[in-house]
């Protein structure tokens, strides 16, 4: 069998190295020693980070559609994403200044630019069907120049304060979940918030922990995903408490749409009835005077002058 592995295409061989090294190919696939415990470990954590870092490419883009075709960002907290992009960038450029392995933090930087563009469509779209900010331009445009500027920042910043940033990721981690999980609790209900982006943040932050203690061994990069990792659990337990609960209230909501919005609405359309329908002519009443007793009064003719017409009418009846 190591006759096999010993001669793979070159292709094949240079991946493999690239991926573990050359002391772990040799020791893993020519030499196929499953006792190697040290290159095995090294070895599974590369394929976990490489399989985040794939994962994390797309791991947003179940959120960014809902988003989309639901033309609406209801329940989605806006500084909850505002606080957990800032943290994405921070960990991109630190692990990128200390010259950490790609596959260690490559999903920052797909995470960094599909949460901008989440943050952007929040602010784009209302987060009811009733109400629509007109100001959502100028916020968009001030969301482009903070991020312009908060990337020029991290590029430039020197590396103690971008070290003393990095540990700043943990309470940022801390408080770009809360106000989503109190939304949820308050709402009792996740609204827009995709499955798929709370199950893989939760299986992203454990694989994590297990590739940073094995090929960086940073603590605060460990304590970061650790304490992620617990709050993304209370998001996937809220996401499991108001499954199912989304349309039965977006139903009741649509039940009771407030009396102030139907109101003018009902008036235009009595109006518009009363304008349609002809409206019936009074018809005229004649007083007649009293008269004494024993005498009677003549009765008037047609065309008397005692007579008042209507104009364009005439009256084919006498009054008796």
């Amino acid at each position: 069998m190591t006759t096999i592995t010993r001669n793979l295409p070159w292709f094949i061989k240079d991946l493999g190295t690239s991926v573990v090294g050359q002391k772990c190919y040799e020791s893993l696939v020519e030499n196929l020693d499953i006792n190697d415990i040290e290159c095995i470990k090294y070895s599974l954590s590369k394929g976990l980070g490489l399989g985040i870092v794939v994962g994390g490419s797309i791991m947003k883009v179940p959120q960014l559609l809902l988003i989309i075709s639901a033309r609406s960002a209801r329940g989605l907290s806006l500084p909850a994403y505002v606080l957990e992009t800032l943290s994405y960038a921070i960990t991109l450029a630190y692990s990128y200044r200390n010259g950490f392995p790609f596959s260690t933090y490559g999903e920052n930087f797909f995470l960094t630019i599909q949460n901008v563009i989440i943050t952007l469509s929040i602010l784009y779209y209302p987060s009811t069907r009733l109400t629509k900010s007109s100001s959502s331009g100028s916020n968009i445009a001030l969301a482009l120049i903070a991020t312009a500027a908060t990337s020029v920042a991290l590029a430039y910043l020197p590396d103690s304060s971008l070290s003393a940033l990095q540990l700043s990721t943990i309470p940022l981690s801390l408080f770009s979940k809360l106000p989503q999980i109190r939304q949820n609790a308050r709402a009792k209900s996740t609204g827009q918030l995709s499955a798929f982006a709370v199950l893989s943040q939760i299986a992203g932050c454990l694989a994590r922990l297990f590739t940073t203690s094995a090929e960086v061994g940073d603590l605060i990069l460990t304590a970061g995903f650790a304490l992620a990792l617990v709050l993304n659990i209370v998001l996937g337990v809220q996401m499991w408490t108001y499954w199912g609960k989304d349309g039965e209230r977006e139903q009741v909501k649509e039940r009771m749409v407030p009396e102030t919005i139907h109101a003018p609405l009902r008036e235009k359309e009595n109006l518009s009835d009363r304008e349609a329908s002809p409206v019936p002519a009074p018809v005229p009443t004649f007083a007649v005077a009293p008269q004494s007793p024993g005498r009677s009064s003549p009765v008037p003719r047609a065309g008397s002058p005692h007579i008042r017409q209507p104009s364009g009418r005439k009256w084919a009846r006498k009054v008796d």
